[in-house]
């Protein structure tokens, strides 16, 4: 399940597209669920082919390939989506291929199908992403204006990282991780954390983030997210506490790590860690981002 680390891994894995032109971009036949794919295939070649590639960007969890002429292929991974420069994992999978005039090509493979290639000139862009309905990204917005934008909520602070509106780019498995980097019950109302919690979970929140970056995201159980190179991530032998539940925590080393719903997701925390008795604590857990032995 790609999130904001495992995006940013695909978008670095394909930079060196940069600077080269478009041949083909179409659609894969594929007898699984069909993608959403926009534009219809004649608009599509006549927009992309032979424009070269001008930056490969980020928008929240959506891959950006910018294009001259003002125009950008936007690829939405979702669940089970994949941005690869190498072979994918399965032919049956793939559903989108983009052809460089060097031989490579970009493929867009999608296990479930929940994903999208959409090709948007530069006023569709801004309309779909720059009016409101995503909101600044977790790695470039400013610590003030994280906690103005989450601290009056009323909701649990678990589920308000995960709106999109709030704050682009987090996911359900590195917010339960930066919550208890920070020490902060994942069941609290935003608007019961205290300044001092906001500016640490902010410290966490990046701290997290870029660790998962470094080591090239999280590749679960399902063995689904894989790099550009259709390799695995190594973030999952970092884990504190997602998908850990029963396991002693590696903070305290006493308490199990008790698995929760929020908002139809799983949350994983420690309740000694991040328990009622830590609620005024200006202290992360111990250890909560020193490197697992």
């Amino acid at each position: 399940m790609p999130e904001l680390p495992e995006v940013e891994t695909m978008r670095r894995g394909i930079l060196s597209i940069v600077g080269r032109r478009i041949v083909a971009a179409e659609r894969v036949p594929c007898r699984r669920k069909p993608i959403a794919v926009e534009p219809p295939p004649a608009a599509m070649r006549r927009r992309a082919v032979g424009r070269r590639v001008t930056a490969v960007d980020r928008i929240g969890k959506r891959v950006v390939i910018r294009l001259e002429e003002g125009e950008s292929f936007i690829l939405e991974p979702r669940m089970t989506g994949l941005v690869l420069l190498a072979d994918p994992p399965t032919q049956e999978h793939l559903r989108f291929r983009i052809s460089l005039d060097d031989g490579r090509a970009v493929y867009y493979w999608d296990r479930r199908g929940l994903g999208s290639v959409r090709l948007f000139s530069d006023r569709q862009l801004a309309e779909r992403y720059e009016s409101g309905a995503l909101g600044p990204d977790a790695l470039a917005i400013s610590r003030e204006d994280f906690r103005l934008r989450l601290a009056k909520s009323r909701r649990a602070v678990k589920v308000a990282l995960l709106d999109q509106q709030a704050l682009a780019g987090v996911g359900n498995l590195y917010a339960s991780e930066m919550l208890f980097a920070a020490g902060i019950d994942p069941r609290r109302r935003c608007s019961a954390l205290k300044v001092a919690e906001w500016s640490r979970l902010f410290d966490c929140m990046l701290a997290v983030l870029l660790d998962a970056v470094k080591h090239e995201g999280s590749t679960l159980g399902d063995g689904t997210y894989r790099n550009a190179l259709n390799q695995a991530g190594g973030y999952q032998h970092h884990h504190r506490v997602y998908d850990r539940e029963g396991a002693d925590c590696t903070a305290c080393r006493t308490t199990p790590i008790r698995r929760i719903v929020q908002a139809q997701r799983a949350t994983f925390f420690c309740p000694t860690c991040q328990g009622k008795r830590r609620a005024a604590s200006t202290a992360a857990p111990k250890a909560a981002l020193k490197p697992r032995g």
